[in-house]
């Protein structure tokens, strides 16, 4: 496994920690700037004696009070600095403590502050108490019935305005810290993909560059690894298929030899299932020779491709119409993507008598249908026929079908693009050969 560079030997954990750490620094420092820049919201105060006089009528409702008529009193806290406040409005009001009642949402809200006598005023020159936050205090009149006030509710104020532009900047101060993590995060994760998604095309893909933090280093050396024991798989299977194949041509050869000094009424027969054989070893022989050769992709005109397959079987005498259309430009193996279009109609031709091919780009992909009016197949066959040496016809006959190695090549020249193919059976009757391949 190659070295990492020393600029990527830090771990991707301890660079996200490290961002993460960073934008939360810089988050809290945003904090104390507005903890120093943005004054703290200056409380709206009600002095005792105001209250009392809104109570008892002498000053109207409005102004920071809310003032109503109500048959039953608020009820009272029973907290001591309630008792306080209870018992310096009825002093103020000349009024006995049962007939006031006060509620106070969040206590303490009762203060005795130090401050200049000219301000709340009370004999003898005592500072006056306030109230402030939101209270009700009530006071039981003449005719039984309780005059209600209230600190008037308070909207969106500028305190808060400028307290949320702060929040707004620490977040946008934030995104660019999150779009690196994000970045950390998900790069390494579309790059496995990616080569994923190119190891389904191309086996023989060039494998992951080293590169990176040292987890995504041993990630991308464990997945080239992995490529690199796919491919000997792969490639000991097709030797293995080509060794077999070519090793039976000497014990064939033997047998046609032995054949020529057997009576004349069995040697036509024996002469046939041994050039049957012949054929099944040489399109064994192909088979792997195509599927096992490394790919040569170039740019190509799919109608192009397709229009000569078609006019090379027309020459021969078949029915094939291409029907007319957009072109296509790809990027693919042109001797493979010849042999699969050749098999498709081939088999149209052979089991049908003619082929309809119609090309089109739904989806972004390139789509490939051969349809023909022939008998089609049972809905059981149609993914079995894609297996080697399988024949739906199992008479082995050369005249009514190959070695069953057609489908199987051309599934596997699909997927060797990264793309697929599938039967279907047409609803007005026939089958339909659909490939569909990546653009």
């Amino acid at each position: 496994m190659r070295a990492i560079p020393a600029r990527h030997r830090l771990p991707l954990f301890l660079r996200i920690f490290g961002v993460m750490l960073f934008a939360l620094l810089g988050a809290q420092l945003l904090d104390f700037a507005m903890l120093v820049s943005v004054p703290p919201p200056t409380p709206r105060l009600y002095p005792i004696a105001e209250v009392a006089q809104v109570l008892h009528g002498d000053i109207p409702g409005g102004s920071g009070y809310r003032v109503t008529t109500e048959w039953a009193p608020p009820p009272d806290n029973g907290e001591p600095h309630v008792e306080r406040v209870r018992q310096r409005l009825a002093e103020r009001m000349g009024a006995s403590i049962d007939d006031v009642h006060v509620a106070i949402d969040r206590p303490p809200l009762f203060l005795r502050p130090a401050m200049p006598p000219r301000h709340f005023d009370r004999p003898h020159g005592e500072p006056g108490e306030i109230l402030f936050g939101h209270f009700t205090a009530a006071y039981r009149m003449a005719d039984g019935r309780w005059r209600v006030v209230q600190a008037e509710r308070r909207g969106i104020e500028p305190w808060h305005w400028r307290i949320l532009f702060w929040l707004l900047g620490t977040l946008v101060a934030a995104l660019p810290f999150a779009w690196l993590v994000a970045r950390h995060v998900a790069k390494p994760i579309g790059l496995f993909a990616a080569a994923a998604e190119r190891l389904g095309r191309d086996p023989r893909a060039p494998p992951l560059p080293l590169d990176g933090p040292p987890e995504v280093a041993l990630a991308a050396g464990a997945f080239n690894e992995m490529q690199a024991r796919i491919g000997r798989y792969v490639e000991d299977r097709v030797t293995m298929a080509a060794a077999m194949a070519h090793d039976l041509r000497t014990p064939l050869m033997r047998l046609a030899l032995r054949v020529e000094k057997a009576e004349p009424a069995d040697r036509a027969a024996m002469e046939a299932d041994i050039g049957e054989m012949k054929e099944m070893i040489a399109a064994a022989l192909a088979f792997v020779r195509d599927t096992g050769r490394p790919p040569r992709r170039q740019r190509l005109s799919l109608r192009a491709l397709t229009e000569s397959v078609a006019d090379g079987m027309v020459d021969m005498g078949a029915d094939v119409t291409v029907e007319p259309g957009d072109d296509l430009v790809i990027e693919a193996d042109v001797s493979g993507l010849k042999a699969l279009l050749s098999n498709l109609i081939g088999n149209a031709v052979t089991y049908a008598g003619q082929a309809r091919v119609r090309i089109a780009r739904p989806d972004g992909h390139a789509l490939i249908e051969v349809a023909d009016d022939g008998p089609g197949l049972p809905e059981a066959l149609l993914e079995r026929v894609f297996e080697p040496f399988f024949r739906a016809e199992p008479s082995r006959n050369r005249e009514t079908g190959g070695s069953g190695l057609g489908l199987a090549s051309a599934r596997a020249v699909a997927r060797a693009h990264g793309g697929d193919v599938t039967l279907f059976n047409r609803a007005g009757g026939g089958l339909l050969a659909r490939v569909l391949l990546p653009l």
